[in-house]
């Protein structure tokens, strides 16, 4: 089965790219934009919000991506029409990937300097907007990193939680054919993640991946081993990703420290599946697994050392065997403020259709399209250029 799906070959070869849209991120024509952008430049896996609208919208940006297939390879990408992964993000209980700030404008000072709006990478806060005579957060923009409450001056600022409805939300999102499912939790949540899997569970064998993210915590490690002896035997592959510090790659280079930490912390564990960094991930990222010899070098071919014993579950269908390297690495606020500037131009030109305004569609400007291909396959390619020898 593995190795029927290109994603997949990439988890083996250890230059597995995963694009995550944001879990709580439901700003559709940006889903559709990234998806479409990171997907022309290689990428593996684009994570979305469980939402039917979001993975419409990426489903969407695949389609037109397979379409411009030819076109990519003249312009030197390497897509070759592959479709990445699909995936979506699932929590079984609080945490900041599921929620959404909000406040009330009408508390904000006239004299505030209003330093929310300008430290928001979502750029989700605006006042008087002149497009929708609008003040406060745009919902669909905000995915909860939570930057703006410590910096209100006002103390005004607050998170609003949700929370997968696992009996509602699992036969919704698993009808829509996605690839993939990411479950969130921490430690100590095991009756709460049980519970969410058995809402999961009647479709699993359909999945192609599962991914396990968790924080750093005590006893974090013994954790995962308790999750695995729940969900075994699988028979799609499986990823943990190391969240090192969420939601903070576009803050500096420092941020990729506490991923890389978590994900030798995992590796150390030599738990069945795959080691995929996230939390923190940036342009310093991949340098920094070389520099540390923790990515697996092009040609290599086990990711164990010779005649070390493989510890899996015998009822395990697969050879889920445990890396020595990380796999791949996932990148979320900094990928998407990486094209940030060329969605805010997107946004801001309109077509007029009859009497019906839209706003232009990514494909539709070749000069913003294909830039946003460059700066996506920037990044894509820092990871994916460890196999081209």
């Amino acid at each position: 089965m593995t190795d029927l799906f290109a994603p997949l070959q990439s988890l083996k070869q250890g230059d597995w790219f995963k694009l995550i849209c944001g879990a709580s991120f439901q700003h559709l024509p940006a889903v559709r934009s990234l998806t479409l952008a990171y997907t022309l430049a290689g990428a593996d896996c684009i994570d979305v919000a469980a939402d039917p609208a979001v993975i419409a919208a990426a489903q969407a940006g695949l389609l037109v991506a397979k379409s411009l297939a030819k076109d990519a390879q003249k312009r030197g990408f390497d897509y070759k029409g592959n479709s990445p992964f699909l995936m979506v993000s699932l929590n079984d209980g609080e945490d900041p990937h599921f929620r959404k700030a909000e406040f009330n404008p009408t508390e904000c000072p006239t004299n505030c300097s209003r330093p929310c709006e300008r430290i928001c990478p979502a750029q989700a806060i605006v006042f008087n907007s002149t497009k929708e005579d609008f003040s406060g957060i745009v919902s669909e923009k905000c995915y909860g990193c939570g930057r703006c409450i410590p910096i209100c001056p006002y103390d005004i600022i607050y998170t609003n939680s949700y929370m997968s409805t696992p009996g509602a939300i699992a036969p919704l999102v698993m009808s829509t054919g996605v690839d993939a499912v990411e479950i969130h939790t921490k430690v100590g949540r095991l009756a709460e993640f049980k519970q969410l899997w058995q809402a999961i569970s009647p479709w699993a064998d359909q999945l192609k991946l599962l991914a396990i993210s968790c924080p750093d915590g005590e006893g974090m490690t013994d954790y995962l081993r308790a999750i695995y002896d729940l969900i075994a035997p699988l028979k799609s592959a499986l990823i943990w990703q190391t969240d090192g510090r969420s939601m903070s790659g576009d803050i500096g280079d420092g941020t990729t420290i506490a991923t890389v930490k978590l994900g030798q912390k995992v590796l150390a564990a030599k738990l069945p599946g795959y080691v995929q960094l996230a939390g923190g991930t940036n342009s310093y990222t991949v340098a920094k697994l070389k520099a540390m010899g923790l990515l697996k070098e092009a040609g290599e071919q086990g990711s164990r050392a010779a005649g070390e014993k493989q510890e899996i579950s015998p009822s395990a269908p697969l050879p889920l065997c445990p890396c020595a390297s990380i796999a791949g690495v996932a990148y979320g606020s900094y990928a998407r403020v990486l094209l940030s500037p060329i969605l805010e131009q997107l946004e801001n030109k309109e077509v007029s259709n009859t009497n019906v305004k839209a706003n232009l569609r990514l494909e539709e400007d070749e000069v913003l399209l294909w830039q946003a291909v460059e700066l996506a396959h920037s990044l894509v390619s820092q990871i994916k250029s460890q196999q081209e020898h």
